[in-house]
């Protein structure tokens, strides 16, 4: 923010100035901020001129975070902390999921953890959570929850729990369906060292995942699999493995605007998914530097 800027206008606006300046960077830390500059796309200018100042994409995306992880509406959002209205910000949130800036965010962040040697590839698994909805696209009704529309957050993450691919369905889509779209929409991803990588070397899975075919497609791909065999082993065995991708739902929960899907549209609902997946993400990239992990 400029300071002589700050210094021409009355006392009472420069103390909001600065108030809402301290809440956009606490939403959107610096680091952040950089990543997010190379993916959002370029705002269009107007060869006119005229017309009202564009709101900074940094105040925007700090107000859609705000949403994600308190789970208001977007009428509820309090335009005097931000400087965007509710409305404004749901508009520029519509124009970047079209650009698919939500998911360029997360393999961005993916690439920096990579990088650092902060992927384990050893041991991933793959579940998933579901969530009542109104109706809407992807939506379904949940055989395990009377009947109601609901839909599912599917999900693979490495060994530390990081979410690696992310995708969603209607409530009655059996979890097998997943297993196949979920592991191949996992990005090229940065190693610390040698080439990009994609592939698990062991992916754990419960019972739901129990199907000849999902075995011989992940051993045709080189991909060792510890998956449940219904009514011969217990699901309890694989919990020494696949607590991380619980713990992981767990914290997908601390993003409350997914607690309930409200949006009607799943290219949004998938949107807020992959925001909630970057910033578990992001909170491990700004965490000090651990001990390097294996990428084998």
């Amino acid at each position: 923010m400029d300071i002589l800027a700050l210094t021409k206008r009355p006392s009472h606006l420069v103390g909001r100035l600065l108030a809402v300046a301290g809440i956009v960077e606490r939403l959107v830390p610096d680091e952040l901020w950089e990543l997010f500059q190379r993916v959002v796309p370029t705002a269009p200018s107007r060869p006119q001129g005229g017309g009202r100042r564009r709101h900074g994409d940094r105040e925007v995306l700090a107000a859609i975070v705000f949403v994600a992880t308190t789970g208001c509406t977007w009428q509820q959002l309090p335009a005097a902390s931000f400087g965007p209205s509710g409305a404004t910000a749901h508009r520029r949130f519509t124009e970047w999921t079209k650009a698919r800036v939500w998911a360029k965010l997360h393999r961005l962040v993916l690439d920096e953890l990579g990088s650092r040697g902060d992927l384990d590839w050893s041991r991933c698994a793959i579940d998933s959570v579901n969530m009542r909805a109104l109706k809407g696209e992807l939506t379904g009704p949940n055989p395990v929850d009377r009947g109601k529309y609901g839909s599912k957050i599917h999900l693979i993450t490495e060994r530390t729990g990081l979410p690696l691919s992310v995708g969603i369905s209607g409530a009655n889509v059996h979890d097998s369906q997943a297993l196949i779209p979920l592991v191949k929409g996992i990005p090229p991803i940065r190693s610390r060292r040698g080439p990009r990588r994609r592939k698990p070397s062991k992916l754990h899975a419960d019972k739901g995942y129990d199907y000849r075919h999902l075995r011989q497609w992940l051993s045709r791909r080189g991909i060792r699999h510890r998956i449940a065999r219904r009514g011969v082993e217990n699901s309890q065995r694989l919990g020494r493995h696949r607590w991380t991708i619980e713990r992981t739902m767990a914290w997908l929960a601390g993003c409350r605007r997914l607690h309930r899907r409200y949006e009607r549209k799943a290219e949004h609902f998938l949107a807020f998914t992959s925001l909630a997946c970057t910033l578990i993400c992001y909170r491990r990239l700004s965490a000090p530097l651990t001990p390097r992990r294996s990428e084998s």
